[in-house]
């Protein structure tokens, strides 16, 4: 799935006659129709989607091949993804989350702190899911220019400069 970007998912049908509600995880929501063909994790593409309305926290739509109630509460919970050559470059201070995910996390001194597993947005910011070497918890670093000053690609790490206390080890 590296060359793909989750983009949406599905919340269940809509009605009675195959729509779906669809979440949209992009900056311009409505832009999830744009990206098409959008895929499932595994592998089922929807060449079309068509947004016919929109609700408190998503869309109404219709997906190629999903005609009845039934086809669309099959696909309750299921994730989108676009093609990353589909998508908008970003500018140098925005990744998208399927970038971060398994890099090396430092500290400002060079130790290696832990990996990316996930990013969470729960609406007060972004926070890095962090698995640490040696603990069967992972650890929540906030995704902000404070904690978090260097991101580095195409060196696949993370420079981190994380709140006191944040890890069990701090000596700080």
């Amino acid at each position: 799935m590296t060359d793909r970007v989750i983009v949406g998912a599905i919340g269940g049908s809509f009605g009675v006659h195959g729509e779906v509600r669809l979440k949209s995880f992009c900056a311009d929501p409505q832009a999830i129709a744009d990206y098409t063909p959008l895929y499932t994790e595994e592998g089922r593409a929807f060449a079309q989607v068509v947004l016919t309305g929109q609700l408190k926290n998503g869309f109404t739509a219709r997906l190629d091949g999903v005609v009845t109630k039934e086809d669309a509460d099959a696909l309750r919970n299921v994730s989108l993804y676009a093609e990353r050559a589909t998508m908008p470059s970003l500018p140098d201070d925005e990744y998208y989350y399927a970038d971060l995910i398994g890099l090396t996390v430092l500290d400002t001194g060079g130790a290696t702190l832990g990996t990316v597993k996930n990013v969470m947005d729960h609406g007060a910011g972004d926070l890095l899911e962090l698995i640490v070497p040696g603990q069967s918890e992972t650890v929540l670093l906030p995704f902000t220019q404070a904690a978090v000053p260097t991101v580095d690609l195409a060196a696949k790490r993370i420079i981190a400069d994380p709140p006191d206390g944040l890890f069990a080890s701090d000596d700080r």
